[in-house]
């Protein structure tokens, strides 16, 4: 059995003992948004925290609660901005102006700067905890911009005029692997499902889906067929992500001074 690495389920000496062998925090992000009729609304946070804790067993670290709140709900949002969101809002039994411009009170562009402040605050925290390397992993494609902006702020604080004290990054899985997977990084589709079948078994349900693989499916953009995601398939995107992912963050662990200032690298 792998060792626990939920930071909300340690105990104090577990997290010293963990942090002390590789002080890396991950923080997975993500949304609330219609993934078609065979995925949870969860999906994107779902997907993330279960890929952070295979980076963490794989590469040391401990993964924090999975943040699913907060993204612009105007922008960047299936039932927001897809063009079959009436369809998606009708399936989720809402009136399509719920995602209207003005429903949330705030403008999208002072949504987006809260949400970038929401993880500001949090990696000041995390750093607070005693970790060294922070990382945003955004299940939620359009949050590697916000996570970005975050860090860059992140790196010009100073306290007593010095800098931050720790290195961050931000990821998603589909960027870094893309040279192998040339499709990866869907929404719904063939490569997002094939992960979830990976990471999470039971989540995904492919059975909701028809059988006639040319049928249009609601809120779902995929160069593959659907119906045609596999767990194996799946396994091999998720190993070759934490292989990468851990490499990465080896890095800044073992060379911080690379990452520091103008030389900061998303």
């Amino acid at each position: 059995m792998a060792q626990e690495v939920r930071y909300e389920l340690m105990r104090p000496r577990e997290i010293v003992a963990a942090r002390e062998a590789a002080p890396v925090a991950y923080l997975p992000i993500g949304t609330i948004e219609w993934h078609g009729r065979h995925n949870p609304v969860g999906l994107d946070t779902v997907k993330a925290h279960a890929l952070a804790v295979r980076c963490a067993e794989a590469g040391g670290g401990l993964v924090f609660p999975a943040l699913y709140y907060g993204e612009s709900r105007e922008e960047a949002l299936m039932e927001a901005n897809a063009p079959d969101r009436e369809q998606i809002a009708a399936e989720m039994g809402l009136p399509p102006e719920n995602f209207a411009p003005g429903h949330m009170r705030f403008t999208p562009q002072q949504q987006n700067e809260n949400y970038q402040h929401l993880l500001l605050h949090c990696l000041y925290e995390l750093q607070s905890l005693g970790f060294k390397v922070l990382v945003f992993l955004a299940g939620h494609y359009p949050l590697l911009d916000h996570a970005r902006a975050a860090c860059i702020l992140y790196h010009q604080a100073r306290w007593d005029n010095r800098r931050a004290r720790a290195i961050t990054w931000t990821f998603s899985g589909y960027e870094i692997v893309r040279d192998v997977f040339p499709t990866a990084g869907d929404h719904a589709g063939y490569w997002e499902s094939s992960l979830s079948l990976a990471l999470t078994p039971g989540v995904t349900d492919l059975s909701r889906l028809p059988a006639d693989r040319s049928a249009k499916l609601v809120g779902v953009a995929s160069v593959e067929p659907v119906q045609d995601a596999s767990a194996e398939f799946g396994e091999k995107a998720v190993r070759l992500i934490v292989e990468r992912a851990t490499a990465q963050v080896k890095d800044r662990l073992e060379n911080p001074e690379a990452y520091r200032g103008h030389g900061w690298r998303a």
